[in-house]
């Protein structure tokens, strides 16, 4: 099919070309409908596909909407967990000591310029201000399938609330959550059934086994006593039979961030080296006595339950369904569940009026501009157009613009962040010349577009091209451009077309 396009489209401008016909080459600059657009919730669970990144912190701005993220995830168990192994002998007595218990969260990293040490990566806000984090556990079995039509995959969105049970998993609630490159390593004291230390133990953890420069990782301690009734006091019952006797005792744990300023982290729960995903670390200590009450061994054990299986990262904003937008139509994009524009190219009128000129399209751009003067630090690197298809001004999905695929090879549609001399951020840029194209030529009707902070996930499958868009975001960075109304004329968001006209 792409091959036929192709040939069609050469096929209408072959006579034209070939005959020699004289053309005017020009450029129309048009401007351009831009409004805020709320964006209410996003799908946010990787039940029906795997999502990358989940956002755990806070980011606060007085430019952008307030964003707190939690995670709500299930746990995943190791086979035939026992706190005794079979040891030699008949066990007169075993006595059990909880060492310590702590969620372990690893921070993506890059090594530093001269690779003795790793920098942390996907952080924005300020990471030297804490937020704080609870543990809790979920009261809300995650489905697979939609408990109110079985024949459909079950869906979790970035608004949805989960019940806690009464169990706070915090040591200490309220814990202060501060990122930090320096926690590369974690002391662990082994400790006997009088509670004397009998050895002490270091966690550390590396991208790969050769390597010697540890990868940074937080760690919130949980409470002791509530895990060892939880977890250890139940091991041999029915409840960790299987891990879905395990899901629907233990539904799961809400990791949940809240604060007025601090820092927003992006956590990669799938890397292929298992040790580096966040989990739940249970370390204890048996002591085995003889029957004369003296210790015949000490077996040290590590539970490891990682934050697998099904996982939803809730958005909490400030501003909710009252959001209120700048009164000079400054457009605000914010990823995650934050907020979008409405972008119409061209009237009706303007449309008919150009498609009577009978152009041949050469080039199509669209331009944005930056509103420098407010917070720029964190404006994201690309941002994304895909189509809101509309019937009587009622939206019936969404779908890929004609250049996303046709132009993939060499960007698609671009957007790309452009600086200035100073380095700052000025403008996007996106190509629809082939959406363009058609709309002029009355292949398609011209449908309301939406603007939105890229998301890796965004770009159509080479693989298999399919044109209807899926509106993920795990990026939670944001930027204010100029509207319509913006002062500054050179500033306002165009629709730049080159063109060739047949003179004829």
């Amino acid at each position: 099919m792409a091959i036929i396009s192709c040939e069609e489209d050469f096929t209408n401008i072959d006579t034209n070309v070939l005959t020699n016909t004289k053309f005017t080459t020009n450029i129309i600059t048009e401007e351009v409908g831009i409004e805020n657009s709320q964006l209410e919730r996003i799908q946010t669970d990787n039940i029906s596909r795997q999502l990358g990144q989940y956002l755990l912190g806070v980011y606060a701005s007085t430019d952008y909407e307030k964003l707190e993220a939690s995670v709500v995830s299930q746990l995943s168990i190791p086979e035939n967990l026992k706190v005794v192994d079979n040891v030699d002998g008949e066990v007169t007595l075993a006595i059990t000591k909880i060492d310590t218990v702590f969620l372990k969260l690893p921070y993506q990293v890059s090594l530093n310029s001269d690779g003795s040490a790793y920098e942390l990566d996907s952080i924005i806000g300020d990471p030297s201000k804490a937020f704080t984090l609870n543990v809790y556990r979920s009261n809300k079995f995650l489905n697979f399938y939609n408990p109110d039509d079985v024949s459909k995959v079950n869906r979790f969105y970035s608004n949805d609330v989960f019940e806690k049970t009464s169990d706070l998993l915090n040591s200490t609630p309220d814990f202060p959550f501060i990122p930090s490159a320096d926690d590369t390593s974690l002391l662990i004291k082994r400790r006997l059934f009088d509670d004397s230390v009998a050895k002490e133990e270091i966690l550390e953890l590396f991208n790969i086994t050769s390597s010697s420069v540890q990868v940074p990782f937080a760690r919130i301690p949980l409470d002791k006593d509530k895990f060892e009734e939880l977890f250890l006091d139940r091991y041999e019952t029915g409840e960790f039979d299987s891990q879905q006797a395990f899901n629907e005792y233990f539904k799961g744990v809400i990791l949940e961030a809240k604060g007025t300023e601090g820092s927003l982290i992006s956590f990669n729960f799938n890397n292929t080296n298992s040790t580096l995903n966040p989990s739940i670390e249970v370390y204890y200590t048996n002591t085995i006595l003889n029957e004369d009450a003296t210790v015949s061994d000490t077996i040290y054990k590590n539970d490891s339950f990682p934050l697998s299986g099904f996982r939803v990262n809730t958005f909490s904003m400030n501003e909710g369904n009252d959001k209120v937008y700048p009164e000079n139509d400054d457009i605000i994009i914010q990823g995650a569940a934050g907020n979008e524009g409405d972008i119409t190219l061209l009237t009706q009128d303007k449309i008919d009026e150009l498609k009577d000129r009978s152009l041949l399209v050469v080039n199509a751009s669209l331009i944005l501009y930056v509103n420098q003067l407010k917070d720029i630090k964190h404006a994201p690197e690309r941002l994304y157009l895909y189509k809101n298809n509309t019937i009587n001004n009622v939206s019936v999905g969404f779908s890929q613009i004609k250049d996303a695929i046709s132009e993939s090879s060499f960007g698609g549609i671009r957007g790309q962040l452009e600086r200035d001399e100073n380095g700052n951020p000025e403008k996007y840029t996106f190509n629809l010349t082939d959406y363009v194209s058609d709309i002029l030529a009355g292949n398609i009707k011209s449908q309301p577009l939406k603007l939105k902070v890229f998301n890796t996930s965004d770009v159509p499958s080479r693989v298999v091209i399919d044109t209807i868009f899926n509106n993920l975001s795990w990026n939670p960075k944001a930027v204010t451009l100029f509207g319509k109304t913006t002062p500054s004329l050179e500033k306002k968001p165009i629709l730049k077309i080159s063109y060739s006209e047949n003179n004829n």
